[in-house]
């Protein structure tokens, strides 16, 4: 019995130590790990910190841009509702503009009707009145032909070409005479060819001063004054109205012609409406009057043409530019 107990006391003490010596192992390895561990965890809490942090301010820095961007768009919407009341109140003027300058063009045109009665119907009274009173009375608004005497200054445009010059050049002279009579005194006076040359060149682009010897000299002048001619007055006109044209001044254009040979009516109109400015009544500031020389009548065929021609561009320039054009049927 002790034989048998005895070995069962060793066998125990030995499965004892080797369950120790595992528990210990454990218990040793448990030690190693929790060393090594804490330290993989301590570093990987600060990077995920770090990486809060970050996105912390970048959120915070893309809050503050959203302000400043809602605030810019606030002040936007701000600004094109300031522009959209301001192009309204330019359409209400706009609006406004075009109705006073639709009034105003009907006005212009209603004007420029009357305008015309009255001077017809002062020309039949001044027809009236020669009659009544007869031939001899002269009056400071007399007319010439039916052209009305009111300006200031005065511009001749001669047609010096050969057709002219053979034909009608007594009756030019006659004429030049009985216009500047019934102006009894005008402040200047300028002569020029119908290609714009000046008969007195030093004074070229200025007015000759008005006075009896003045007038004088002038007549005497043209007697022998024959300049080369186009036989076209369109240079001498645009010529007239782009050296002279003044606003303070009242200037009537007087062309004396008998033919047109250049190549465009209409064109000739277009320029001269374009160059004679109008004042704020839609009266042309430059008058242009216009006698008819009845040279090209006297021929036949085609050659009578040009005569045509100056007849209805003269007659279109006069009506346009508050003149009279008269046709002489004769050269008395």
């Amino acid at each position: 019995m002790r034989f048998g107990r005895r070995e069962v006391e060793g066998f125990s003490l030995s499965f004892l130590d080797v369950i120790c010596c595992g528990f210990g192992a454990i218990i040793l390895l448990l030690m190693i790990t929790k060393i090594v561990e804490p330290m993989v965890l301590e570093a990987s809490s600060k990077n995920l910190d770090g990486l809060v942090a970050d996105l912390q301010d970048k959120l915070f820095e893309i809050r503050g841009e959203s302000l400043i961007l809602n605030r810019e768009l606030t002040a936007k919407h701000e600004q094109l509702s300031q522009i959209r009341d301001k192009v309204a109140r330019l359409q209400g003027d706009l609006s406004s503009i075009r109705s006073r300058f639709e009034s105003s063009r009907l006005d212009t045109t209603v004007s420029a009707r009357v305008f015309q009665e009255l001077e017809e119907a002062k020309q039949r009274l001044t027809d009236e009145m020669r009659r009544l009173l007869g031939a001899s009375y002269r009056r400071k608004d007399d007319v010439v032909g039916g052209i009305p005497v009111d300006s200031e200054y005065i511009i001749f445009i001669i047609d010096t070409s050969g057709s002219m010059v053979e034909n009608s050049w007594d009756a030019v002279q006659r004429q030049m005479i009985a216009t500047l009579n019934i102006y009894p005194e005008v402040k200047g006076i300028q002569v020029m060819n119908d290609m714009g040359e000046y008969m007195f060149s030093r004074y070229r682009g200025q007015w000759i001063p008005d006075s009896p010897a003045r007038r004088k000299a002038i007549v005497e002048r043209l007697r022998g004054w024959h300049p080369f001619s186009n036989s076209s007055p369109v240079e001498g006109i645009t010529h007239a109205i782009r050296t002279f044209y003044a606003k303070d001044k009242k200037i009537s254009i007087y062309v004396f012609g008998d033919e047109f040979t250049g190549p465009s009516i209409e064109e000739v109109v277009d320029t001269v409406d374009r160059i004679n400015t109008r004042d704020r009544h839609g009266v042309p500031l430059v008058r242009i009057h216009a006698l008819g020389f009845p040279v090209q009548f006297q021929r036949r065929g085609n050659l009578q043409i040009t005569g045509i021609r100056f007849a209805t561009l003269m007659r279109e320039l006069a009506f346009r530019n508050g003149g009279t054009f008269v046709g002489l049927h004769s050269f008395r």
